[in-house]
């Protein structure tokens, strides 16, 4: 039996990982590991206010 509490079917959002400085080559590549954390970021800025409003009561 599950608790009101939880959301086990539609688990918060996890932020990505960022970048370790080691992880850029500073060659400037077209697409940048920091380009792609900035839109993984993005992605999860958007699902986490989404989950939020979804349950307001764990936000």
């Amino acid at each position: 039996m599950q608790s009101s509490g939880h959301h086990d079917d539609d688990p918060r959002p996890q932020e990505p990982e960022k970048p370790l400085p080691s992880d850029c080559c500073e060659s400037g590549c077209p697409i940048c590991v920091y380009d792609l954390y900035a839109e993984q970021m993005q992605q999860y800025r958007e699902q986490l206010a989404a989950w939020k409003r979804r349950h307001p009561d764990l936000a």
